[in-house]
């Protein structure tokens, strides 16, 4: 059938005639019910979906933001004319996913406006990689993200990299232009992040210096302009005087059109609520039969961290390659790329340090992030629209939801034999997630500020392993006043997994093997979980309650 889901037709037709740009009108009228003209409208809208270039800077200027909106129209409605009657599940998704992103667009230019309301949002230089398809959060087009180039560096790349950097003070010129918004938190949080990425700049410089002097003079210029650009923020935060959390009837419409996912604001807090009481119950427990049992002791040296993390690996690979999925030769490199080095410290680690310092088990789990990563990579989905990172983070429930099933589901299938006290740390962290994703939540309804939001997470922690002023929670709870919804994705999508999970083998009378499952699932590409559910069990009952037209 041909959906209406944005406006009447009649209404969109009169509104075509007069739109100007965002796409030829007779493909706007012209209907369809072919899905290689969905693809053709995915990968237009991509390139339409981007900000304009102004000299090489992205313009998120009013005047340019007023005209994208309206224009947004028009390809709402090429996508309303596409009739996907008789089409096969999977491609009915590849519908739900282009609908999703252009109502991300949409409630990013009437509620989020990061241009406008989030500092923050203008960082342009990545150093490390996001574990995740795309970076976290709303983030400025065109930003440097330097793990996507070879290293060493070539000359080619350098200068590409120089070019960019060299632009960073027209990009805060502007962005001062664009930033009128009245959020307290995410004005005053926004100090700390330009002052993370000058930092992150004089490194750059310095180990580049040598080999690429113009690049490491580009990287001068934009850490003046990052130190500016600071500065300039801080004599603007006093006057900034709201709350920076979107509002609870705005989320929800947020987190059901967007994410697609079957929850409310409220509904998310009951969820919550209930997997941080179990997390803390389930850890009392464990720790009284493991009463006997010495506690865990820290990593303090790097010959043994490099050897318990690598054994670590090929641990979790051989519990993989037991019945879990069918394990291919590049997922364990994924994962040991990933170790990283012993660094000593006086005091406490960031929290997952602190887990992982005990035992490599919790987060090589969790780091199944790398082996998507590198699935995607290597052996892409054929859909063409789920080759592509979904935009504006609508892969969370997967991506987040999975690497934090992992921990627990791992645990439930064998992993953490001979590991007893290891156990204890998977329940702590379904603690953290849980807590800070109610601060988060709290923060968006309102209902809290930034600092009652990290203690309350800290609070809610064991063995205070998560101090509010440390940098986890600090960063944590920041990114998540950024993007409504992220913070509740890894508690909420490890709860529509384990459904997915109960359907699936309900469906099939009890025979449920666990490789057949996962090499399924993983096989649907980073996508919401609601969708996955639908094309792999025929139900299509959990994107229903999720969406509100």
């Amino acid at each position: 059938m041909t959906r209406n889901f944005f406006l009447p037709t009649l209404l969109l037709m009169m509104l075509f005639v007069s739109c100007s740009g965002g796409g030829d009108s007779k493909k706007v009228l012209a209907s369809s019910a072919k899905y290689e003209d969905l693809v053709t409208l995915f990968k237009e809208w991509r390139v339409f979906q981007q900000p304009l270039l102004v000299n090489g800077v992205p313009d998120y200027s009013p005047d340019a933001m007023k005209k994208q909106h309206a224009d947004l129209v028009s390809w709402q409605a090429r996508l309303n004319n596409i009739d996907t009657a008789g089409w096969p599940i999977s491609q009915q998704v590849d519908w739900y996913l282009v609908w999703a992103e252009m109502n991300g667009l949409d409630f990013d230019q009437k509620v989020i406006r990061p241009w406008e309301k989030d500092p923050a949002f203008y960082v342009w230089f990545f150093p490390e990689p996001s574990d995740v398809p795309e970076r976290e959060g709303p983030n400025v087009s065109g930003a440097i993200e330097l793990p996507a180039y070879s290293m060493p560096l070539s000359e080619a790349d350098a200068a590409v990299i120089s070019a960019k950097l060299r632009l960073a003070p027209a990009l805060y010129d502007r962005a001062k232009k664009n930033l009128t918004g009245n959020g307290k938190d995410l004005w005053t949080l926004s100090v700390r992040s330009f002052r993370q990425q000058s930092k992150d700049l004089a490194v750059f410089g310095e180990s580049v210096g040598k080999e690429h002097p113009d690049l490491a003079a580009a990287a001068a210029i934009a850490r003046k302009a990052s130190d500016d650009f600071a500065a300039w923020i801080t004599t603007e935060v006093p006057g900034k005087t709201a709350l920076s959390g979107i509002g609870k009837e705005n989320f929800t419409w947020y987190i059901r059109n967007v994410h697609l996912m079957p929850y409310d604001w409220e509904g998310y807090k009951q969820l919550l609520e209930r997997e941080l009481m179990r997390s803390h119950a389930a850890l009392r427990l464990t720790e009284y039969r493991n009463r006997s049992i010495p506690p865990l002791e820290k990593i303090n040296n790097d010959v043994k961290f490099d050897t318990v993390m690598r054994r670590g690996v090929k641990e979790f690979m051989q519990f993989l390659g037991s019945g879990v999925m069918t394990v291919k030769d590049y997922m364990e490199p994924a994962m040991m790329a990933q170790i990283g080095k012993f660094t000593k410290v006086d005091g406490m680690r960031n929290f997952f340090a602190e887990v992982d310092y005990r035992d490599p088990m919790p987060m090589r789990s969790h780091h199944f992030h790398w082996i998507d990563k590198a699935t995607s990579k290597l052996e892409p989905v054929s859909s063409v629209i789920r080759q592509q990172p979904t935009l504006y983070n609508i892969f969370d429930s997967r991506a987040e939801g999975l690497a934090t099933a992992m921990e627990e589901l791992m645990w439930q299938g064998g992993l953490y034999k001979g590991r007893p006290r290891g156990e204890e740390l998977v329940w702590i962290m379904l603690a953290e997630r849980a807590a800070r994703g109610l601060g988060g939540l709290y923060q968006h309804g309102q209902v809290m500020s930034f600092d009652q939001a990290t203690k309350y997470a800290s609070t809610w922690v064991p063995r205070g392993l998560l101090p509010a002023d440390g940098e986890t929670i600090q960063w944590e709870e920041h990114f998540y006043l950024q993007q409504p919804g992220y913070e509740t994705s890894y508690v909420s999508g490890k709860i529509l997994i384990d459904q997915l999970i109960a359907e699936y083998a309900r469906q099939r009378e009890g025979k449920f093997e666990m490789q057949l499952f996962m090499d399924e699932f993983l096989g649907k590409g980073i996508i919401p979980v609601s969708l996955i559910y639908w094309e792999m069990t025929g139900d299509k009952s959990m994107l229903e309650r999720s969406i509100r037209y």
